[in-house]
């Protein structure tokens, strides 16, 4: 489960680019409550998700020509610079060379062999997110690709990530923790293959999913619903896992739901 005890390869950021940053912050502040809070004049547009006070996730305009909206999951890293080494390394792109963002901690942002995007960011006074796994906020990871077997190796050998592999309706899933302590307590995310499962129909493409814990899943997409936000998948039961759905905010950016089944 994830937590803001962040080591090398946590999920220790998210931050969302849109193209209309004022309706981004009104959607999601009807689905979620977040309250949108700006980082000032000279951040450009870029600003924080906050529940009760606590940062949750960001928002910013896009700043690559032709991007799309989406979601982009940061992981964190002990030295950028040697992370960038790595994903070259792997064969992944770096789209933006490690940068130092106003002291805050360094940026850096990749795409993967299989063409997902992700971003690392080495803490300075921002370690990360001040929230997670409560109930609207960060609770799970997902990477869809092609060749799941070779996402594991790339990433294992940008992180160290470790994986154990778990059957689920129709698919092998493969869950992913952090190369520190217990492997369960470290889990925070998994790979299943593109166009499977949860993802299917959805025009999927190779991506990082982020999960948003919610107390009512069915509730929620009526939300999106009527924020002008589009179900991918409908509230389904997953055994051993829970009740969850896909959507798209208004910009098309791609999101999930999950609400954790109690017994686990």
């Amino acid at each position: 489960m994830l937590g803001t005890d962040f080591r090398t390869g946590s999920p220790n950021w998210l931050d969302l680019g849109s193209p209309d940053t004022d309706a981004a912050a009104a959607f999601y502040g009807r689905v979620f409550g977040w309250e949108f809070v700006s980082a000032g004049p000279e951040a450009g547009g870029y600003g924080f998700f906050q529940l009760q006070g606590r940062t949750v996730a960001a928002l910013g305009p896009l700043t690559e020509e032709g991007a799309a909206s989406a979601w982009m999951i940061h992981f964190q890293s002990a030295d950028v610079q040697a992370t960038t080494g790595a994903v070259r390394s792997g064969s992944g792109t770096v789209r933006m060379e490690p940068m130092d963002v106003m002291g805050e901690g360094w940026l850096a942002q990749f795409t993967d062999p299989q063409g997902a995007e992700f971003a690392c960011w080495q803490p300075g006074k921002t370690p990360g997110l001040e929230l997670a796994s409560a109930e609207n906020s960060l609770l799970w990871v997902e990477l869809h690709v092609p060749d799941p077997a070779a996402a594991i190796a790339f990433y294992a050998s940008v992180f160290g990530w470790r994986h154990a592999e778990m059957q689920a309706p129709g698919m092998l899933y493969r869950v992913l923790s952090i190369a520190d302590g217990d492997q369960e307590e470290g889990s925070f995310g998994g790979v299943a293959p593109q166009g499977d499962g949860a993802g299917a129909g959805s025009n999927e493409v190779p991506r990082w999913v982020p999960y948003f814990n919610v107390a009512d899943v069915d509730t929620t997409v009526t939300a999106i619903e009527g924020g002008g936000g589009r179900v991918l998948m409908p509230p389904a039961d997953v055994p051993q896992v829970g009740r969850i759905a896909w959507a798209a905010d208004p910009a098309g950016a791609v999101f999930a739901l999950l609400k954790p089944d109690p017994r686990m």
